[in-house]
């Protein structure tokens, strides 16, 4: 080869650009924070299911996902529902017509409601079986927790001396305990960032005892322990926090 058509191909690999190898969602498994908003529609069983019926619940977590695709996270989550099955709680307040009287006597307008709340430790793990990157697949969780639930009593604007302030303790059933949590389904992290989501079936089982020293409505305490159960569906939207790839060109 001739003198100049060396210096030629030394010039062309002198410009040639260098590719920074760098991992990227597309392509492979790196290290992701997701904070996911989610929602669920549940169903009680076990002890709770006498009390209530189905509720809603907005839950809100955030963990980090390893290479290795398995992932530790704290999630917390607000239990509300208007289904009381249960409505003796108020019976010995009643008259003979089946209503509760206020104060000045006239029928007053109660309404029962189901709060509750969970505060769970979890871990994970991704199987990327389906899905548009290795970062997305079956999404497998278990934790362990505390759940805490209670029945609200509302009176709008009527004024019941029975049930005010501490007095409403002795009515409102707060129960609390360790719980586990399993979750299965799938999760879904887009190559641009945009389509990011969550669903599966998910399972709470709690073993609770009552907080209250005293059980109005029943004239006793409550000394058992009870098994609280929700089974749902979840749903939830992700934001995935994570490094973009360096796809930087750099020339010698």
């Amino acid at each position: 080869m001739k003198r100049h058509h060396w210096l030629l191909l030394l010039a062309a690999l002198s410009g040639a650009p260098v590719a920074r190898a760098q991992g990227d969602i597309r392509d492979t498994s790196i290290t992701i924070v997701p904070i996911t908003l989610s929602y669920a529609y549940q169903l009680p069983s076990g002890d709770l299911a006498q009390q209530f019926g189905a509720n809603h619940n907005l839950g809100l977590s955030a963990s980090v996902k390893f290479k290795s695709n398995y992932s530790l996270g704290l999630e917390g989550s607000f239990i509300f529902g208007d289904q009381v099955t249960d409505r003796t709680v108020l019976q010995q307040m009643m008259t003979s017509n089946g209503v509760v009287v206020n104060q000045d006597g006239d029928p007053a307008s109660i309404l029962l409601f189901e709060r509750g709340y969970t505060v769970t430790a979890f871990a994970g793990k991704v199987i990327p079986v389906v899905g548009p990157n290795p970062n997305s697949g079956i999404l497998l969780k278990l934790g362990a927790g505390y759940m805490r639930h209670k029945l609200l009593i509302q009176h709008q604007n009527d004024v019941l001396p029975a049930l005010e302030g501490d007095y409403l303790k002795g009515y409102d059933r707060l129960r609390a305990g360790p719980m586990g949590m399993f979750f299965v389904g799938y999760q879904h992290l887009g190559n641009n960032r945009f389509i990011n989501f969550m669903a599966g079936f998910e399972i709470n089982i709690a073993a609770t005892r009552s907080m209250r020293p005293y059980l109005f409505d029943k004239g006793r305490a409550d000394d058992e322990r009870h098994v609280d159960a929700l089974t749902g569906l979840r749903f939830g939207w992700t934001l995935p926090i994570y490094r973009r790839a360096d796809n930087r060109q750099y020339y010698r």
